[in-house]
């Protein structure tokens, strides 16, 4: 057979652009049975009685109240209070969080695993253990410690200047005395046995000030380390000294260190000290960059106000970052600026600063998936006010093979609002019920029965994922609608099976057949099962559309979901369930078992 191509536009004729109502599964109290408006009346009298209990109870204290309902997460701004930064449980800013850039640096990393000191470019000082080897004219082997003029004695040569040269350089040296003497038929071996360990004082604006043993080569980071590092409210990053005999023999910018891993100082020495300088100048960084700092800005930077691409190159911006946002204080008062990255850059930030970075750009076009029986590529780059019937006639269809009439449109926000209407249907199910007194043991017992079957439900019902979709089809036509960016337009192949599941004996898969009804279908699955709700049978189309099964003609590709009954006397708590049950079914397609 061959197939002709068409798009779209050839199947529409009609447009309606209306919201459908689905039929709501509710029953009056006068559409009961004699036998049940008896036992809810009984039941309502037991209930009024059981308030009335509960009412004294809680008058005299005698029973816990409810928690309160969980409360919306807080907003980030606070135009009344000026609040612009990120907030805590209690409502309040997180910027006791926000650490200093550096403060992960002295965690106790530096005080693992240490080297002996013994490296090529160690240097020699007294008090260190040297072994001389000399065979053939002299035979000399001995352990020469290096007095404090910075000499090693070596017997018939006398003494040789050793202080201040690198292990590498040691032998050379030494091989060089003795030749002096012995030009001849001579061999020199030399080894640096061990370095003698220096005390260092750490001082300023550190957690622990004091006295720190170590080797000469050690980095200033370990003896930081051991003092239990900066001080993140006080101290210094980038304005760290190191002091002997009251000179400064370096100054170091831990940044340098963290950003590209220099950290250039002399070989300590006994009594050299290490100066933490008081923090300067402190902007907090935060929104869309990698994460959030107080960023200290250099010492030699602190004019009264900087550029504002100081900080872009310290801060690590996301990816799409077009605007900032600066909020400080200056002499005439309170600023607050938003400006686009490019002006930032120019833009002076002060001490104290506070600068929110933002991708904030105004998207013109958003990208529309497409999934199912079509012909053309699968994904669409289209303006921000495309409609659905515009990108539809563009699509090139297969009508043998493609069920139009049935198409569907699935949306991350509308996912996003059935997840919510769910989890509050199930967090009032909890608050009601969970927390209910009880005025009886027999009464007590049936609560406790209540609780496990409520608690198990709302653990499986916490764990659906609603699918978003949306229903476009009315009268056999598709309503046009503005796109989304990210929306997936879901294009169904003709199908020509139905699907039993649910409730039923034997889930399965069977051939539609005209005139069938959906108890046809479901006594062909071996039927409903013990568990089933007859009355409550439900019919899922291709679109993503829910019907009860009594109310509709079945199609290919519908699939019949039976819901389960609720096994409870309680009459509200049975219509709670089968609420959350419809909707699980409506947003998931998916029965839940009880």
């Amino acid at each position: 057979m061959k197939f002709c191509r068409l798009t779209f536009s050839r199947w529409v004729i009609t447009l309606a652009a209306c919201s459908i109502a689905l039929p709501a599964a509710s029953q009056s109290f006068g559409d009961l049975p004699a036998a049940q408006q008896a036992q809810a009346l009984q039941a309502q009298s037991q209930q009024t009685d059981s308030q009335q209990i509960q009412l004294q109870q809680l008058q005299n204290g005698q029973i816990n109240r409810l928690p309160p309902p969980l409360s919306e997460q807080p907003s980030q701004t606070s135009w009344q209070q000026g609040t612009y930064g990120p907030l805590g449980p209690d409502g309040n800013q997180l910027e006791d969080e926000i650490q200093p850039f550096g403060a992960e640096l002295f965690s106790g990393g530096f005080r693992g695993v240490r080297a002996d000191g013994l490296n090529p470019q160690y240097q020699i000082l007294p008090g260190d253990q040297i072994t001389l080897r000399v065979w053939g004219a002299i035979d000399i082997d001995r352990i020469l410690p290096v007095d404090a003029q910075g000499n090693i004695f070596i017997p018939t040569i006398g003494p040789v200047k050793v202080m201040g040269a690198s292990h590498s350089q040691l032998d050379g040296i030494v091989r060089n005395a003795v030749r002096r003497v012995y030009s001849d038929n001579v061999s020199v071996y030399t080894n640096l046995q061990g370095v003698q360990p220096v005390a260092v004082f750490v001082t300023g604006f550190v957690n622990k000030p004091g006295r720190y043993a170590g080797v000469p080569s050690d980095s200033i980071l370990y003896f930081i380390d051991q003092a239990s590092g900066v001080d993140n409210q006080l101290g210094s990053y980038r304005n760290i000294r190191l002091i002997r005999n009251g000179e400064t023999l370096a100054v170091m910018d831990l940044y340098q260190f963290l950003l590209h891993g220099e950290l250039a100082h002399d070989q300590l020495q006994s009594g050299d000290t290490i100066l933490i300088e008081e923090r300067g100048p402190v902007v907090t960084v935060h929104g869309d960059v990698g994460r959030p700092y107080h960023y200290e800005l250099n010492q030699t930077e602190q004019q009264q106000y900087l550029a504002g691409e100081v900080l872009t190159e310290l801060a690590q911006l996301n990816a799409g970052v077009s605007h900032a946002l600066i909020r400080g204080m200056r002499d005439s008062g309170p600023i607050a600026r938003y400006l686009p990255l490019s002006e930032f850059n120019q833009a002076r930030v002060a001490n104290g600063d506070e600068v929110m970075f933002f991708a904030d750009h105004q998207q013109n076009s958003i990208v529309v998936q497409l999934e199912g029986e079509y012909l053309g590529p699968s994904h669409f780059v289209l303006p921000k006010d495309a409609m659905l019937h515009e990108l539809l006639n563009i699509v090139a269809i297969e009508p043998e093979l493609t069920d139009f009439q049935n198409i569907s449109l699935r949306r991350l926000s509308v996912a996003e609002r059935q997840k919510q209407a769910l989890d509050e249907s199930l967090r009032r199910l909890e608050t009601t019920y969970l927390g209910a007194p009880s005025a009886t043991a027999e009464e007590s017992a049936i609560r406790a029965r209540e609780a496990e079957l409520i608690s198990e439900f709302v653990a499986q019902a916490r764990e659906i994922q609603p699918n978003g979709r949306m229903v476009l089809a009315h009268n056999d036509n598709i309503v046009d609608l503005r796109l989304q960016d990210g929306d997936i337009i879901t294009i169904p192949s003709r199908s020509d099976a139905i699907l039993v599941s649910g409730e039923v004996y034997i889930p399965q898969a069977v051939v539609y057949v005209p005139g069938r009804k959906a108890m046809d279908y479901i006594e062909g699955a071996g039927g409903f099962s013990q568990h089933a709700d007859e009355d409550r049978v439900l019919v899922v189309r291709q679109n993503g559309e829910v019907r009860n099964a009594s109310d509709v003609t079945l199609r290919p590709g519908d699939e019949i979901l039976v819901l389960p009954a609720v096994t409870t006397k309680n009459l509200q708590l049975a219509a709670s369930i089968t609420q959350i049950l419809y909707q699980v079914a409506i947003a998931a397609k998916v029965v839940l078992d009880l």
